[in-house]
């Protein structure tokens, strides 16, 4: 799957690079520090990144204060609480854990997090989930449940990791042929994988199916089925829906769609599938079609 494929996120994170600041990346140790000087140009002056490292944050970190300004979030930063010390303790622990977590399951995972993650804002807000936005490139927003284990935690970040690598693969290589304020009608939305049952902005379903992937893959390998059995079945209905609205997706789009869709109808799903999309060379390079 090119989605999740490393070869993939690292070719186009190199190419995401050059068109923001033109510099070329000429080895994997150069690419991190690249990205981090590019995103730094879409950040706000005060909220820089930093070249290595994932630093966490909390509800006093100047990124809450950008999302109120902006509206970002308001469902986590809005009702956010004051945390203490304990809290912190535990939140940062199993931050720790859930990243050497990701990395047991497969290290491409972790790969992924570690290039496109910079930040991760903890928040005791109730709102049970994470938050990424492209306006945001780097920033994980996270309110744990207290019920969370390791996994949750991991399967959070990876979630808005992805997020934020579909946001990068999307800006090189465009997957629709409407920009996101058409895709937004009502007569261009799609089922949601996730919010089972609902319509969705198109970019909003195929973000929402496409992380549904790795969360269901990572469940499993732990031996848990909950959201396997939760999603298989919109997984697939999102995919049908989505399969409806093909000419609104580009070359490049319909191919994400096709990969996602062939592993979602395969009954029994074959886990060990994703593990190959992310490491295999067959899905590592891509090159849009030149125009005739």
């Amino acid at each position: 799957m090119h989605m999740l494929n490393t070869g993939h996120l690292v070719e186009t994170l190199g190419r995401f690079v050059h068109a923001i600041n033109g510099q070329h990346v000429d080895s994997f140790e150069e690419l991190r520090p690249a990205y981090i000087k590019a995103i730094n140009t879409l950040r706000p002056a005060g909220l820089q990144a930093e070249s290595e490292g994932i630093k966490i944050g909390y509800e006093d970190s100047p990124w809450v204060e950008n999302c109120k300004e902006r509206n970002i979030f308001p469902h986590i930063v809005g009702p956010a609480s004051l945390s203490d010390g304990p809290t912190r303790e535990e939140w940062d622990r199993q931050i720790i854990a859930a990243l050497d977590l990701i990395e047991k399951i497969h290290p491409g995972l972790r790969q992924m997090v570690d290039l496109l993650v910079t930040d991760i804002i903890t928040l005791n807000s109730g709102a049970n989930g994470g938050g990424s936005a492209n306006q945001m490139p780097g920033i994980v927003m996270m309110s744990p449940a207290s019920s969370w284990l390791t996994l949750d935690y991991a399967m959070c970040i990876v979630h808005e990791g992805l997020h934020t690598g579909l946001f990068v693969l999307d800006t090189v290589y465009p997957m629709f042929t409407l920009p996101p304020s058409e895709l937004e009608q009502e007569e261009n939305r799609a089922l949601s994988a996730v919010k089972i049952g609902e319509k969705r902005p198109l970019h909003a379903a195929l973000h929402a199916a496409a992380v549904a992937v790795p969360l269901m893959a990572m469940e499993h390998s732990q031996g848990e089925h909950v959201l396997v059995d939760q999603y298989t079945a919109s997984l697939r209905d999102a995919c049908d829906d989505m399969q409806t609205k093909r000419e609104l997706f580009t070359e490049y789009g319909q191919l994400i769609l096709d990969e996602m869709t062939e592993w979602a109808k395969a009954d029994p799903i074959d886990f060990d599938q994703v593990g190959r999309g992310i490491a295999s060379p067959e899905f590592a390079g891509y090159r849009p079609q030149a125009a005739a």
